[in-house]
């Protein structure tokens, strides 16, 4: 495999503080549910509710649009299962990348009909490039080209989610 390192983990980590410290500006006194997107969205999640300071519960949703390789396969599965209602709730989705949009629209579809009071998204990575279904993202980390990453929680076939930086995937030597 080649990889070279596109978003380095000090570029991460910096970019992750900023959008903490924008969720506790915009969510000061209030109560927050953090629902982070698996498998993609881990460690993004981790990261950013460590520096989150107002008080939250943690949800996770199971939404996979890939299945194996590098394009989507335009097919949105979900798993939602929630441990109270969202009824009211001000709701935070934390997503690691936003390229086609068809995965945040079934997602912002299904919550919507739970009744929150208000429904907000964080990715770390957008690809405008390949949008089709917008979704405004109230708190971003990165806007990227239109190329495969892996790293900090993205895979290709389930590997490399466990590199510290984002890396753009260049397949076998």
């Amino acid at each position: 495999m080649s990889t070279e390192v596109f978003i380095s983990a000090e570029k991460i980590q910096a970019r992750v503080r900023e959008l903490a410290e924008m969720i506790n500006r915009d969510f000061k006194g209030q109560d927050l549910v953090v629902i982070g997107v698996l498998n993609g969205a881990f460690m993004f999640c981790a990261d950013l509710i460590r520096a989150i300071n107002v008080p939250i519960n943690l949800e996770f949703i199971k939404a996979s649009s890939y299945g194996s390789g590098t394009k989507s396969s335009g097919t949105v599965k979900l798993s939602m299962e929630f441990a109270g209602s969202l009824k009211g709730k001000n709701i935070l989705l934390v997503e690691d990348i936003v390229d086609t949009g068809l995965t945040i629209k079934k997602i912002f579809e299904d919550i919507k009909k739970e009744g929150p009071k208000t429904l907000k998204l964080a990715s770390l990575l957008y690809k405008p490039a390949r949008n089709e279904h917008y979704t405004p993202i109230d708190y971003l980390g990165f806007e990227i080209e239109d190329k495969f990453v892996i790293g900090y929680g993205l895979d290709l076939d389930g590997r490399y989610r466990e590199l510290p930086f984002i890396g753009i995937y260049h397949g076998q030597n």
